[in-house]
């Protein structure tokens, strides 16, 4: 089932009732709508004055959703993960902690791997030659020493977006804004995965910065990444982006990321409902039942 993303750009007063997570307007306390708990993956709150109960919060957290908030510019700034997402994940904890070296030098491989393989297609259905892209990959070692990955993002970022001043940067110029909004969304929809799977997403595989919480997200995100891409190329190629600001428009789309059909382990599905195939074969890995973590690859 597809769980659904919710925004919420306007002040509202949201509480739990029968079941339901329901939508008030404060102004005149009338109800703008209802959603059934069990039908929401995320929600996202994006306005200074939105209230909403503990109950809801709790009962959200209960059903793994992933909660954001936004900062003043409108940017996810927050999220918050149930602590417990797994009836196992004490077991699943230990596999985690216990990985050796080696296997994650390894799993970074294979990520590394994915990730460039699904930006040359990206390039591809741009119409660009990705040739110089997927020559990189014979060329990745376990652990990616070399920072193959590095040496790729120089040669795709230039290509894909050749007739812009662009460089990849968090404070660049455009579109840096729309990119790392759709990061942020599929950032959160990975670390609720990764809950789910009863994985801890602040151990990761390669990232390890001690003030970054969600280092396995930012691992395991790393082949979704182009998705976002993707999309933002043709906002981008429609003329729908002409500068920093990120519309509701842009918003809307971009909260899209986590219904896009993907292609994983040669099933079709909408990226939110593939995730947990991604996941849970990171957890086969850890418990030395599998070798190789599902990556998705573009239909």
């Amino acid at each position: 089932m597809i769980k659904r993303t919710l925004y919420f750009g306007n002040p509202a007063y949201l509480h739990k009732n029968l079941m339901q997570l329901k939508v008030i307007n404060p102004d005149d306390n009338s109800e703008l709508g209802s959603v059934p708990l069990e039908d929401i993956g995320v929600v996202l709150l994006d306005h200074p004055q939105i209230t909403l109960t503990h109950a809801l919060m709790a009962a959200l957290l209960e059903r793994n959703v992933a909660l954001i908030s936004c900062d003043e510019k409108h940017l996810p700034v927050g999220l918050m993960l149930p602590l417990d997402g797994n009836t196992i994940q004490t077991e699943r904890f230990r596999s985690q902690i216990d990985a050796s070296e080696p296997l994650k030098k390894n799993l970074w491989a294979q990520t590394v791997k994915a990730k460039i393989e699904n930006q040359a297609e990206v390039l591809r259905r741009a119409g660009i030659d990705n040739k110089r892209l997927l020559a990189l990959v014979p060329l990745i070692q376990s652990g990616d020493p070399d920072n193959v990955e590095g040496r790729a993002a120089s040669v795709y970022w230039k290509l894909l977006f050749e007739d812009l001043p662009f460089v990849r940067d968090r404070f660049g110029l455009m579109p840096n804004a729309h990119l790392n909004y759709g990061y942020a969304i599929l950032r959160a929809i990975v670390a609720r995965a990764l809950v789910g799977s009863g994985l801890l997403p602040t151990l990761g595989i390669h990232h390890s910065n001690k003030y970054n919480a969600y280092c396995l997200a930012d691992d395991v995100m790393e082949p979704y990444r182009p998705f976002v891409d993707w999309m933002v190329y043709n906002m981008l190629q429609n003329e729908e982006i002409t500068g920093d600001d990120i519309s509701k428009e842009h918003k809307a789309k971009l909260l899209g990321i986590a219904t896009v059909d993907v292609q994983i382990d040669g099933k079709k599905s909408p990226l939110m409902v593939g995730l947990p195939r991604t996941t849970n074969s990171l957890v086969e890995c850890f418990d030395g039942s599998r070798r190789k973590i599902i990556y998705p690859e573009f239909l």
